[in-house]
């Protein structure tokens, strides 16, 4: 944010001194531990917050946690409502928000998205957790009650949430009402009995009024407590109290202004002045109504008001901060209009300079518009920019911009570029042509020297960005160019932007060797501008390159250099240092290390949720989901998927490794070929496609299909046509220097021709593959692929070809696959019999210990020795053993051999 959070708006407000018990609120509330939502709706002054308050005070210690958040206009912007949100349930669960914060700060993220993010944490807290909203009715904005309602719908059965508002909130409620998952407390509910008007009007203010007295009073009021307590002022001190209640009359309006009248003019001057000269203010203490009122008593004024219990409501425990009841401020502001009109601008025009000199520069900015010093307001949204733009406050911007006079905006360029910025980011396009090219205008006609300069970068910037909003990866790169040429030399932070932005159209159009370097120029600009975090965004679309042009070290060095990074600044505690462990564990998953790749995800997830990136929940989902597969548990490998699936959030990174394409490569695992290639028919994935880096992973997985239907259905078709795919994939991969799809391919040719019985040509195919692979250790691009690849291995071994390598990629295939394959070498396989003889010979048991343990004679063992030497080509138990080894044939756990016996 633009300045820090109000601690205020998070603080369950005091309950107040001498309040009169509603036990029978409170119980009715007590009762609601079943209920999604406790709504507590009614009109202005019925004690919507005293109620809660009081309850939330008394309820019984159960473990439960307290969220509480008070709203006022300003968080009809959807990012300060949501940051607002997440830090009440912050500070409720000690540390619930910073992902669902970073989701939500993401330029690519939706409301649903940062929602899931938030509702998947909050799954995750064991105790009951109550989030109260106060003076909900503020919130008009449509999307806010849009997501609230989508948080309501979906969150856990342990969250409970409580609105107080003057007006029923567009949620759900018929359905909920329906479900019997909904309390609701109304204005019926609320108003004083006859009972509570008396123990307020006699034991809380001492009038010792009578029954009839309150009676008549309660029922002119109609038990609206606010009318009640400006009548109990009204009568402190008063000799005719039956004649005021006489005349006690007239409907809610009226009986407002008449009572606060009354309230007021009891008052001497000096706290009437101080009422009506602070009552521009939403919260107040004392060195700000200083500053307003010229005076240097506003702390005792306000503990003194709080004594009176004159309509200020305490916001901390220290009574340093307080508010006006909503109602009072409202009448007070009238009044200070019609007596005192001149005064106003004068007062914001304080208060603005106390708050932008005490760090509040959003309030600041509120109070000079208010004031309409809207040059000053100018002033102050130009220094707000960056810091609003670093938290994804466009929306804020956009309504301080939306305030400004046109002719303001169009003499400042910067705002006017800022506009342009804050509607882009709010995905919203119209306006953001015009506010450009008045900053465009203004450059040609205006500017000099510098400074011109300077704007035009920014706006070429915007430009590029616009482009890529509507897909024009063209037009995004031609404007990031220009932006390039134009920005000044130490501006890193510019010069980063638009190197990156010129590096994803490159990065998009599959030419990664341009992308990189123009990867490797914001990554350094972005250090030299100190932005840290941003580094590590680079580091991931860095080496997601250098993966895919086969460069597996490079890619480590990357990431290793990332949490190099990120050990220098602990106290930072880098957004992308948890995405750092992530692509590790899927360079060492490709490496065949599947204890490590475990090992550096748990590591990630261990990490604090603002150590990673908004991407982070679906990027670490699907390397969890490729550990799975390794360990042969599909069924959660796709568990896994869907969670990634649901989590998933966009960015500007082309999305070359759709989701929905690694849940078909696991289908076709499963042998669930039908579902992949109806998968590829929906996506419009076909062989005759023209071929692009941005769907060459669909088109390699429709290629995986074709060739597991061929070995299902026996399809010769099928076979042909992922032949002729490959080829036209292997060739552009091949064109576009990207060797590590080159590598997978080959794997893939090579299977496909062995299906066709073209030995020689599978064997070539292989021998490709394993010339490129082997300098940079892949291993489960062949080992994945199970017995058929084995065999080729195997055949490519004996002609000798890399045979450290290819020795080190057969021992990496399974004990259950190395076990048949040994036997399909042997002459003639060993039967099953002939297989617990040469597990028992292993051993350290002699032969008459192994022929009683086999329940057989010593002749019957000397035969089936026999047979076992003549098979594997020995001479002698020993030998026998030695060979078996080699040939996988026994496991770890039978290699128990005595050498002591021979």
């Amino acid at each position: 944010m633009a300045g820090p959070l109000l601690e205020t708006k998070l603080h369950v407000p005091v309950p107040r001194r001498a309040l009169v018990a509603r036990p029978r609120l409170s119980d009715r509330l007590n009762q609601a531990d079943e209920q999604t939502l406790i709504l507590v709706s009614a009109p202005a002054g019925f004690g919507k917050t005293t109620a809660l308050t009081e309850w939330l005070a008394e309820a019984p210690s159960d473990g439960r946690s307290l969220a509480w958040l008070s709203l006022d206009q300003r968080d009809n912007d959807p990012t300060l409502f949501w940051t607002y949100l997440v830090a009440a349930l912050d500070k409720a669960s000690n540390g619930l928000g910073a992902q669902a914060l970073a989701t939500l700060r993401s330029p690519q993220s939706s409301t649903e998205a940062f929602l899931t993010v938030l509702i998947n944490g909050l799954q995750a807290i064991p105790n009951r957790l109550v989030l109260v909203l106060d003076d909900y009715h503020v919130i008009d904005n449509q999307d806010l009650q849009e997501g609230l309602a989508f948080l309501l719908e979906n969150m856990p059965a342990h969250l409970q949430l409580v609105i107080a508002s003057r007006a029923d909130p567009a949620l759900p409620l018929a359905r909920l009402r329906a479900r019997g998952r909904l309390l609701e407390i109304r204005a019926a509910d609320l108003r004083f009995t006859l009972k509570e008007a008396a123990a307020y009007f006699n034991g809380v203010m001492g009038l010792g009024l009578t029954a009839k007295d309150i009676a008549a009073l309660e029922g002119r009021a109609e038990g609206w407590i606010a009318a009640l307590q400006l009548a109990a002022l009204s009568m402190q001190g008063r000799d005719d109290v039956a004649g005021f209640i006489a005349g006690f009359a007239g409907d809610d309006r009226y009986i407002v202004d008449y009572l606060v009248e009354e309230v007021l003019q009891r008052q001497n001057d000096d706290v009437r002045n101080f009422l009506l000269q602070t009552s521009i203010l939403n919260r107040l203490n004392g060195p700000l109504c200083d500053a307003l009122t010229g005076q240097n008593n506003g702390k005792a004024m306000l503990e003194s008001l709080d004594r009176g219990n004159l309509f200020v409501v305490p916001l901390d425990d220290r009574r340093w901060w307080y508010r006006y009841h909503h109602l009072f401020a409202d009448v007070l502001r009238a009044r200070l209009m019609d007596e005192q009109p001149g005064r106003i601008n004068e007062m914001h025009e304080r208060a603005s300079l106390w708050h932008e000199q005490n760090g509040d520069i959003p309030e600041a900015i509120r109070h000079a518009t208010a004031g309409k010093d809207f040059e000053r307001a100018a002033d102050l949204i130009e220094l707000a920019i960056p810091a609003m733009r670093k938290d994804r406050q466009e929306a804020t911007l956009s309504r301080w911009l939306e305030a400004l006079p046109g002719e303001l905006i169009h003499a400042r360029p910067g705002l006017s570029v800022a506009y342009a910025g804050a509607l882009l980011a709010s995905g919203e396009l119209t306006g953001v042509d015009a506010r450009l090219l008045e900053a465009e205008q203004w450059v040609r006609t205006t500017a000099e020297g510098g400074d011109g300069g300077n704007l035009t970068s920014s706006i070429a910037i915007y430009r590029a960005a616009q482009a890529l909003a509507v897909g024009n990866v063209a037009g995004a790169m031609t404007h990031a160019t220009t932006a390039l040429g134009l920005v000044g030399k130490d501006d890193h932070l510019e010069r980063g932007a638009a190197s990156g932005l010129l590096a994803l159209g490159h990065w998009t159009n599959g030419k990664l060797g341009v992308a990189h370097g123009l990867w490797t120029d914001s990554y350094n600009s972005l250090e030299r501008a100190g932005h840290h975090s941003d580094m590590l965004g680079c580091s991931i679309a860095m080496a997601d390159i250098r993966i895919t042009q086969g460069r597996l070290r490079d890619a480590m060095a990357i990431y290793e250099r990332g949490l190099e990074i990120a050990g220098r600044h602990p106290e930072q505690m880098l957004r992308g240092t948890a995405d750092m462990h992530v692509g590790m564990s899927m360079l060492l998953l490709d490496r065949g290390e599947l204890e490590a790749a475990k090992k550096h995800v748990m590591t990630s997830q261990k990490l604090s949720e603002d150590a990673a990136l908004p991407q982070n929940p679906y990027r670490s989902r699907v390397a969890m989901a490729r550990i799975l597969q390794a360990e042969g548990d599909v069924g959660g490998a796709l568990e896994q998927l869907d969670e990634a699936e649901r989590l998933y959030v966009g960015d500007f990174f082309p999305e070359v490794h759709p989701v929905a394409a690694v849940r078909a490569r696991m289908w076709i695992s499963q042998g669930r070929t039908s579902d992949a290639l109806h998968w590829a028919r929906e996506r419009g994935i076909s062989t005759e496609n023209e071929l692009s880096y941005l769907h060459e992973f669909e088109h390699i997985t429709l290629a995986r299909a074709l060739l597991a239907q061929h070995r299902k259905e026996l399809s010769e078709d099928s076979v042909g046509r992922a032949i002729a795919l490959l080829v036209r994939l292997l060739r552009a991969a091949e064109g576009g220097g990207r060797t590590g799809t080159v590598v997978e391919l080959l794997v893939l040719m090579a299977l496909a021709r062995k299906k066709e019985a073209d030995d020689g040509g599978a064997l070539a195919a292989l021998q490709r593959a394993v010339a490129l692979a082997a300098p940079e250790g892949y291993v489960s691009v062949f080992v994945d692929e199970g017995e058929a690849m084995a065999n080729l291995l195997e055949s490519l071994a004996s002609q000798g070809s890399a045979p450290d390598y290819v020795d080190r990629l057969l021992e990496s295939f399974g004990a259950e696959t190395r076990s048949t394959r040994a036997q399909q070498r042997l002459l003639e396989p060993l039967s099953e019999r002939e297989l617990q003889v040469l597990r028992l010979l292993s051993s350290e048991l002699s032969g008459p210990e192994i022929a009683r343990e086999l329940l057989v004679s010593l002749n019957t063992l000397r035969t089936h020795t026999k047979n076992i030497y003549a098979k594997l080509g020995a001479n002698n138990r020993r030998s026998a053993v030695r060979r078996a080894e080699e040939l996988n044939l026994l496991s770890r756990k039978d290699h128990h051999i005595n050498h002591q016996m021979w």
